[in-house]
């Protein structure tokens, strides 16, 4: 079974640099906004919306970064009926700036953060594929310079 998620990576600059918004959802666990493709949507179109929900930051609140897509890849058992399956998930992560702080977070989060490279990396320190698709879009960030 495959799963296939879109989600945005969103930063904002300050004067400590660039820093990342990491959404919270409880018992230790943090990621970017991301959900998954409903039928008939195109992975951006996902991305956005579920951003939008997860966020309340809007397409108007969002600068995206032209030629950036990163992805996880990764799988784990989920109970199917009287079955466990495998699922095979992959995200699609698009990169983009706001600068609006502002984030109101669904009932499905429990907080959020706005993080420097440094401190986002370690909150993802359980997430290898986190940690990899945050620092594909620092070094991308960085190039862009």
């Amino acid at each position: 079974m495959r799963e296939i998620s879109a989600g945005i990576i969103i930063y904002r600059k300050t004067i400590e640099g660039n820093k990342f918004l990491i959404l919270y959802h409880g018992r230790g666990y943090w990621n970017f906004p991301k959900g998954k493709i409903e039928s008939e949507e195109k992975s951006f179109q996902a991305a956005v919306r579920e951003t939008k929900e997860e966020t309340g930051l809007g397409r108007a609140d969002l600068k995206f970064v032209n030629n950036f897509k990163a992805y996880e890849k990764f799988s784990f058992w989920r109970r199917i009926g009287e079955k466990n399956a495998r699922v095979l998930k992959i995200v699609i992560f698009y990169l983009a700036e706001t600068n609006n702080p502002a984030v109101k977070i669904s009932k499905e989060h429990d907080g959020f953060g706005w993080f420097t490279y440094r401190e986002a990396m370690k909150i993802l320190s359980k997430h290898k594929d986190s940690q990899r698709v945050l620092t594909q879009a620092s070094n991308f960030l960085r190039g862009q310079k």
